[in-house]
């Protein structure tokens, strides 16, 4: 198959967005270790802390106290999805919405592993609450799964409705 010039630079817009997501990601990730103390709390705004904490686990600290295997065995998933979906991306996809997806989702994977592999557990600081109701710790990696997750739920409902021409793959 030949890629025209523009098929290729679609492509390489899909990977450089995943790695600036990554590096915000990161960055915000460093800026809360320089900064504060683990487990420290800054109130922002009512309903919404800004914190440090770790998750040596998975989602909602999922395997969190696992005894450390865990964090070789989710590093190991996260770098053998980002190795899928950096393939995907670049042979394309039928779709934009996607392509999207598959570029949060490679961001989110790839924070999330840098975190695991570096210090062991993944650095969360987003605290959204009501009253003495908390939702786990979060941060933009996490953001960028979840909402590939919801797009590509979406996706398949509108794929469903609009069938698309078959063998027809494009750069989004």
């Amino acid at each position: 198959m030949t890629r025209t010039p523009l098929e290729a630079m679609l492509r390489w817009r899909w990977l450089s967005l995943a790695l600036l997501l990554w590096a915000i990601d990161q960055a915000v990730k460093y800026q809360v270790t320089q900064t504060m103390q683990l487990h420290e709390v800054l109130p922002i705004v009512t309903g919404f802390n800004w914190v440090y904490v770790l998750n040596p686990g998975a989602a909602f600290s999922f395997l969190a106290d696992a005894g450390g295997w865990q964090r070789y065995f989710f590093s190991t998933i996260a770098v053998v999805v980002s190795g899928v979906l950096v393939v995907v991306l670049w042979r394309g996809v039928v779709s934009r919405i996607d392509a999207l997806a598959y570029t949060l989702l490679l961001a989110g994977a790839l924070g999330n592993a840098a975190d695991r592999m570096r210090i062991g557990a993944v650095v969360d600081y987003i605290d959204l609450y009501w009253r003495t109701w908390h939702w786990p710790a979060f941060n933009i990696a996490d953001i960028c799964v979840s909402i590939a997750a919801l797009l590509l739920i979406a996706n398949t409902f509108r794929s469903r409705a609009a069938p698309l021409e078959p063998g027809k793959p494009h750069a989004a």
